[in-house]
């Protein structure tokens, strides 16, 4: 669940710490990406803006202060952080593709190409006990199957450096992904 508040500035202060005028939360999907989720909160913000304009005219606004337990303060992100990490699971790696989705694009290397991976899907339990962290398990039509830390990870549109996004069997027409070749890896993050 993400909230969308509508809140007073604080003069001198660099974040929001004002009184909240109006909460509302929103539920995030299983398949939301920064994308769609940046979509459902603009159509959220312009109702609920409106509805704090009307709620001034009528002087029915009833400000509450924030609280002071629970508020974190959200960096900018660099585009060093979509970089995949083969060895956490699958099921991580897929949301951080989402979230990461348009901008600025999870990617991967391959040798020195650099691949952003826009969706993907968890498969469910594999048998790839013997293969390592980021190896190409099959290609196909529908997808780029990729062993993780925990499971593999399916992706189904892919995007070469300056290209456009494409499914994988388009991707596949362009460039050589084959059973067998890994992704270069990273040192792995502590979860």
């Amino acid at each position: 669940v993400y909230g969308q508040v509508l809140a007073v500035s604080s003069v001198g202060v660099d974040i929001c710490t004002g009184d909240m005028l109006l909460l509302e939360k929103t539920l995030i999907e299983p398949l939301d990406t920064t994308e769609s989720l940046h979509d459902k909160l603009a159509l959220q913000g312009g109702r609920l803006i409106v509805e704090v304009l009307e709620m001034a005219a009528g002087r029915t606004l009833n400000p509450v202060p924030q609280p002071e337990q629970g508020i974190t303060y959200a960096h900018k992100i660099d585009k060093s952080e979509a970089q995949i990490d083969w060895s956490r699971s699958a099921e991580i790696n897929e949301r951080r593709i989402r979230a990461f989705n348009p901008f600025p694009g999870a990617y991967s290397n391959m040798g020195s190409d650099t691949i952003k991976l826009r969706e993907a899907v968890v498969l469910p339990a594999s048998h790839a006990t013997d293969a390592v962290y980021g190896q190409v398990l099959a290609v196909s039509s529908v997808g780029v199957d990729i062993c993780t830390g925990t499971g593999v990870i399916r992706v189904t549109r892919l995007q070469k450096a300056g290209g456009k996004v494409l499914s994988a069997a388009d991707f596949l027409r362009g460039f050589e992904l084959r059973p067998g070749m890994v992704f270069n890896q990273l040192t792995p993050h502590p979860d």
